[in-house]
């Protein structure tokens, strides 16, 4: 009975041992084939750790160490600019909101009206503006000049003024018709998020032009 299980035991450790005997024959070979990481001592107390070139004839795969074509750096500078431009922006929104609800109150009988004269007021007038003040605040934060903010005006803001006549009539449209006006600010927020990404990459790839 003893014997059997001695036998036993002997066996299990003598297929252990075999299994991390080739696992580290394979690691030497890859190590050898591969050097990635190797470990060297100096003195009796340092110890260190070079790392050494990665193959360089096998490309790394999307988001490892040493790919070049991975994600850029996420731009702090950029996103700060986004935000001391919607901090300057929102009282001046709340303010206008305020000042076509009092102009355009809506009525029962007929409140289709007030609300198509806010969406007119509201995109003939404060589009334009609101976008002439987020290209030259933009331009002025990045460090531009007066030709870098010419050529801004001449290159993108026609063609985005074009794309805020095409989304935003209709989203104020139904800000001004359901919302109420302590949540049009939100509201239009919740929107403004895809639209001021869609702002970015439009400043961004103008500069890049």
């Amino acid at each position: 009975m003893i014997t059997s299980v001695k036998r036993k035991v002997l066996d299990g450790l003598n297929r252990r041992y075999i299994y991390a005997a080739r696992l580290a024959a394979k690691f030497n070979s890859h190590y050898a084939e591969r050097p990635a990481f190797r470990a060297r001592s100096e003195g009796s107390n340092d110890f260190m750790i070079e790392i050494q070139d990665f193959d360089k004839h096998k490309p790394s795969a999307v988001g490892e160490v040493g790919n070049e074509k991975g994600l850029p750096p996420f731009d702090f500078e950029r996103l700060t600019r986004f935000m001391s431009y919607g901090f300057f922006m929102a009282p001046l929104q709340f303010q206008w909101f305020g000042f076509l609800s009092r102009a355009f109150p809506l009525t029962k009988v007929n409140p289709t009206l007030p609300v198509m004269k806010r969406v007119a007021f509201d995109q003939l007038i404060f589009a334009p503006f609101g976008l002439c003040c987020f290209f030259t605040y933009m331009t002025i934060a990045e460090g531009g000049g007066k030709r870098a903010l010419t050529q801004k005006f001449r290159d993108v803001y026609l063609p985005t003024l074009k794309a805020n006549f095409v989304l935003w009539p209709a989203v104020q449209i139904l800000n001004f018709r359901v919302v109420p006006i302590q949540f049009q600010i939100p509201f239009v927020s919740s929107v403004g998020i895809a639209w001021t990404a869609y702002l970015s990459l439009t400043n961004s790839a103008e500069t890049i032009d």
